[in-house]
């Protein structure tokens, strides 16, 4: 939809047109606004932004006297709990900043009126989309840096130093957080109430986490779960943060004994034209059963 034929909801009024390239600079102003209001709600700002960190704290806390994962039949060598569960907890972390925060932020600004007062207004869609994405960029980055902080500082985690390895990392976060973040965007058309946003997308988000190799070994799951958790793009972003963050023999761990980094790529670049074609079809400024 562009600024030009932007209309009001439930008339056929257009609104007035801005001077070309005002909805991108209104968009740019928007991330800001929509950044200080993400942090305003503690809800918010602990079941997507600090959320991994906790969840990756509890695990290297509760999993050390576990021993380190991946050792020598002679007990040396091996990672950490920690090393092994921090590119989960990133993965993870980018399906929440994306998925779980617009689905329920957008749900909610439908819900309360909000979404049909900015369609009546001046502010192109273009707009608002800029400031949701800005909002998701900078909010990600942020609990990224986090996450690498602890691990590093409070859990002595060692980092990748090869910087071929955050050039993957690099193309991985923009591929994930976009597809995430498209995918958030269609999901906020699935909850009826904006009461009801939290209930509905908390336990998709969750149960994903749960058979994606998050939580626990990929290949400790059921086979048939594998091939379920496949289907969806955090099985795969999962993989492909653990072939950065983790040495190269840990490959063998997957499930097909590989980090298969080009099926990583395709399945998030189809995730992410799903989820544009649903946003296409599904994004209104109101409800159209309201």
């Amino acid at each position: 939809m562009s600024e030009s034929t932007l209309t009001r909801p439930n008339t056929t009024q257009p609104v007035p047109a801005l001077p070309r390239g005002r909805g991108i600079r209104l968009g740019m102003k928007r991330i800001g606004y929509e950044i200080k209001t993400y942090f305003r709600v503690g809800d918010q700002v602990f079941f997507t932004f600090l959320f991994p960190v906790v969840m990756l704290s509890i695990f290297a806390a509760a999993f050390s006297a576990s021993g380190n994962v991946g050792t020598n039949p002679d007990g040396t060598g091996g990672i950490t709990q920690g090393a092994y569960f921090l590119p989960g907890m990133i993965a993870a972390g980018i399906l929440l900043s994306g998925v779980q925060n617009l689905a329920v932020d957008i749900a909610t600004e439908k819900s309360d009126g909000t979404l049909k007062r900015l369609g009546g207004s001046p502010l192109p869609v273009i707009s608002y989309f800029i400031g949701k994405m800005g909002q998701v960029f900078v909010t990600s980055l942020a609990q990224i840096a986090l996450l690498l902080l602890v691990a590093r500082v409070v859990f002595s985690i060692e980092l990748p130093t090869e910087p071929e390895l955050w050039a993957r990392f690099a193309w991985l976060y923009l591929l994930g957080i976009v597809t995430s973040a498209v995918l958030g965007i269609a999901l906020s058309a699935l909850p009826r109430t904006g009461k009801s946003a939290t209930a509905v997308v908390i336990p998709i988000v969750l149960v994903l986490q749960f058979i994606s190799g998050v939580y626990l070994m990929f290949t400790m799951l059921p086979e048939w779960l594998q091939n379920i958790a496949s289907i969806f793009p955090l099985k795969w972003l999962a993989q492909g943060m653990r072939s950065v963050f983790l040495p190269e023999s840990f490959a063998s761990l997957e499930q097909n004994g590989s980090w298969e980094l080009g099926w990583v790529a395709l399945v998030l670049l189809i995730w992410c034209v799903v989820g544009l074609v649903l946003c296409r079809f599904t994004f209104r400024w109101i409800r159209k059963d309201s």
